[in-house]
């Protein structure tokens, strides 16, 4: 019979407990046939003790019956609990009470005399190995950061490793083979009322059953410690269930550092909200200064019509021939109150109305319109002013175009807009289109080219001639308040210059809330669409995308 490798270089060493010695003789030379040292022979179970203690032999091959007082289990016992030695039993006694005590001991095998040499072969090295596998699994066990607690079926406790012991304040041997609920306390943190353990569940139910948080374990000397766990049933080959392990750890630490990432989490979302705040203030003093000069400039314009019109009343007192009052003077401050007012109400429907967009609250009714008999109607208001500058307005709509579907009175809002900006900054004679087109756009959620979704959309184009915006200029032309610096008259710093007999004369500057573009890319946008501008060749662009069907 071969020999292995490993047994060559690292001989197994046996030894042989048995009072016959002819028999003894007999066993060791079959052993040293097959490749092992016997290091001595054993007559009693006392001098086998002593013999494994000052040898720590491989093995153990143990008779039962032995010569005194202590027969081979019993010795086998002390051996195991002391020197962690496995032993095979060696026998001619196979009577029930006999297998069922050396059964309890879980010896690594059990061999009937006469002994055939491939038997005891397959049975040492099926001891070896099974050893090896227990004790690689021992020192895992030993090794690991959390405790583990094996229980049988009953609950009796077989195993505990050392960092259960720590845990608990419990050594192995002390509570080995009682039960787990007199040994394992645990607790709700909260209630401090006891907690079902969990290995009870995991056995019941036969799956892996979990600690709830905040539990605490109290500890052999009652102190209490938080901890988390688990408990799974164990299994044999057969599917029958032979006990379960429950695993535990100290949860203090992980407690700890949970605790710190909450309060650092907490720490962050206050700075964030410090920061966001100290934003918004800084956005609302901005807005403040900006919207007080809007709103200072219709006021002071209010408060010098009324100074001008008691003057006139003034004047008049001290007339004493009965000459007639500068009528046309007074109607024309009136005509002016009359537009600052406006002004000024128009500002806070656009601040009110920008407030309702960011807080997606601005009201939406969607309907189908028909845009070859909506365009040229709203076109039509803007004819008067139109005719008064010899400005000349076109407007071209495909015959064939598709119904646009969304917001009516949002759509109008935008246009009128959009033509109001342009007839105020379109010189004299000049002219302004408006061209209507359909167009697609890319789905905003296609990354890849090949699957990019087309999605119909109706491109609406407002042009004036005779003013071009610089592109630096064009990417500020849709802030708040914002001014073209090219439309501006420096020269026009009093309120005499403005001709208030008819309002839509005057320049872009002295005109409308100052919000009228940035309301309308925000409208633009609440109806899913985009609005760009362009300026070349003397002629201005404002281009409206919206998506056909809302």
């Amino acid at each position: 019979m071969n020999i292995s490798d490993t047994q060559k270089i690292n001989p197994v060493q046996v030894l042989v407990v048995e009072d016959e010695y002819i028999l003894a003789l007999n066993l060791q030379e079959t052993l040293e046939s097959l490749g092992y040292t016997v290091v001595d022979i054993a007559d009693t179970a006392q001098a086998a003790i002593e013999k494994a203690t000052q040898l720590r032999p491989t093995l153990i091959l143990m008779d039962i019956r032995l010569r005194g007082e202590m027969d081979g289990i019993q010795a086998a016992e002390k051996i195991w609990e002391q020197l962690q030695i496995p032993v095979i039993y060696v026998t001619g006694h196979s009577d029930q009470s006999t297998v069922e005590r050396a059964t309890l001991t879980s010896p690594f095998g059990y061999i009937l005399k006469p002994i055939r040499e491939q038997e005891l072969y397959v049975a040492i090295q099926t001891a070896l190995n099974r050893y090896e596998r227990e004790q690689f699994l021992s020192t895992v066990l030993r090794g690991m950061g959390d405790g583990v607690i094996v229980v049988d079926p009953h609950l009796h406790i077989k195993y505990m490793n050392q960092v259960a012991e720590t845990l608990t304040g419990w050594q192995c041997h002390e509570v080995k083979d009682q039960i787990l609920d007199e040994i394992f306390h645990i607790v709700d943190e909260q209630t401090q009322l006891p907690v079902a353990n969990p290995i009870n569940s995991a056995l019941e139910q036969e799956t892996t059953v979990y600690l709830s948080d905040h539990t605490l374990l109290i500890t052999k000397d009652q102190k209490t410690i938080p901890v988390a766990d688990s408990a799974a049933p164990l299994w044999d080959n057969k599917g029958k269930i032979t006990g379960a392990v429950m695993v535990f750890r100290d949860d203090t630490q992980r407690r700890l550092t949970q605790e710190r990432n909450l309060a650092t989490e907490r720490a962050r979302q206050i700075e964030i909200q410090m920061t966001e705040l100290q934003r918004l203030n800084q956005l609302k003093q901005d807005f403040l200064a900006a919207t007080s000069h809007e709103m200072r400039t219709p006021l002071s314009n209010i408060k010098m019509a009324i100074s001008m019109l008691e003057s006139i009343l003034d004047r008049r007192r001290m007339i004493q021939s009965g000459k007639p009052p500068e009528l046309h003077t007074v109607a024309r401050y009136i005509n002016i109150l009359r537009y600052e007012c406006e002004r000024e109400l128009n500002l806070v429907d656009d601040l009110l109305n920008m407030r309702f967009i960011d807080a997606d609250m601005y009201p939406l009714e969607l309907t189908s319109i028909r845009l070859q008999d909506w365009l040229p109607h709203i076109a039509e208001s803007f004819q008067q002013f139109v005719q008064t500058q010899q400005q000349i307005l076109t407007v071209n709509v495909p015959p064939d175009l598709p119904n646009l579907v969304t917001d009516l009175e949002i759509l109008t809002r935008i246009l009128a807009e959009l033509l109001t900006n342009a007839c105020k900054s379109t010189p004299f004679g000049q002219a302004i289109t408006v061209t209507v087109q359909p167009t697609t756009v890319n789905h905003p959620n296609s990354q890849d080219k090949l699957f990019n979704i087309p999605i119909p959309n109706i491109e609406i184009i407002v042009s004036n001639f005779g003013v071009e915006i610089s592109a630096k200029e064009q990417s500020q032309i849709f802030e708040p308040f914002y001014r073209i610096s090219q439309l501006q008259n420096p020269d026009k710093s009093s309120i005499f210059d403005y001709t208030y007999e008819i309002p839509q004369n005057e320049s872009i500057e002295n005109s409308g809330s100052g919000l009228g573009l940035a309301l309308v890319k925000k409208l633009v946008e609440y109806l899913q669409g985009t609005i760009a501008v362009t300026s070349s060749g003397g002629w201005t662009r404002f281009t409206v995308q919206l998506p056909l069907t809302f």
